[in-house]
């Protein structure tokens, strides 16, 4: 039986990393699948042909989430083609490190416009179709620094802060409508952005880790599928932290 047969879900930054993951264990669990990117046309067409292969409906969109109008459009092109969204993903995020006293004001406000207005941007664009359905699971990606904090990832820790709140408050405003809307807080994730770095450095982090290994994208990408799917009808407002251990 596929957890998500029939279901329409939409992620955004879903071309690589966790929101590849997410697209292509939904898709496997019989999701039709409209996913965002920003930039990267290749990646999108390749990945929008290895899933419609599986036999469900999958459409890419080039679209930035940050931007209110563009949130509205997407959703109004997805409802026309798809004919209904049950699931949303907020996957989009972008990094600007810097320690604080180093840290421009423009790279502040990029990072909280991109992680977190696009939360606010793509549930407001959702939300009255998933009223008028009186269903819908809405899955907002924080992280392990969301919830503890991180030097150097003031802005990040911020924006991944604020998705909580923002996410627990709508778990309180639309739980009557049966619209759940729960959080996942990845930790240290191994995806193509992590290959480039010091593997000694990579060493360190998994020692570290009561699971001593890095998380893979088809670890959030499971649990977004329990998130999405009706296992998990009777949870709204909290925050998974999928992390091998690390905030134990």
């Amino acid at each position: 039986m596929n957890l998500l047969q029939g279901k329409t879900a939409i992620i955004t930054g879903a071309t690589r990393g966790i929101g590849k993951g997410i697209a292509e264990i939904f898709a496997q669990q019989g999701a039709n699948v409209a996913f965002t990117y920003s930039s990267s046309v290749e990646a999108a067409n390749a990945l929008e042909k290895e899933l419609n292969v599986l036999g469900i409906k999958a459409k890419g969109y080039q679209s930035n989430a940050a931007n209110y109008d563009d949130a509205q459009e997407l959703v109004a092109s997805v409802l026309e083609t798809f004919g209904g969204v049950d699931i949303l993903v907020n996957n989009a995020g972008i990094t600007k490190d810097n320690l604080l006293m180093r840290m421009s004001e423009e790279d502040f406000d990029k990072v909280i416009e991109v992680n977190l207005k696009s939360v606010f941007n793509m549930t407001k664009a959702v939300q009255r179709t998933m009223l008028k359905q009186r269903k819908g699971s809405i899955i907002n990606m924080s992280s392990v620094v969301g919830v503890k904090g991180n030097a150097g990832q003031a802005n990040y820790a911020a924006s991944k802060s604020g998705i909580i709140g923002f996410s627990k408050s709508v778990a309180l405003e639309l739980g009557s409508r049966n619209i759940r809307s729960n959080v996942v807080a990845p930790g240290f994730i191994e995806t193509e952005m992590t290959e480039k770095l010091d593997e000694k450095v990579v060493d360190g982090w998994r020692n570290a880790i009561p699971l001593k290994r890095g998380g893979t994208p088809e670890d959030i990408a499971n649990t977004c599928l329990f998130l999405a799917s009706d296992l998990s009808a009777y949870i709204t407002g909290q925050v998974l932290n999928v992390d091998g251990g690390m905030l134990t």
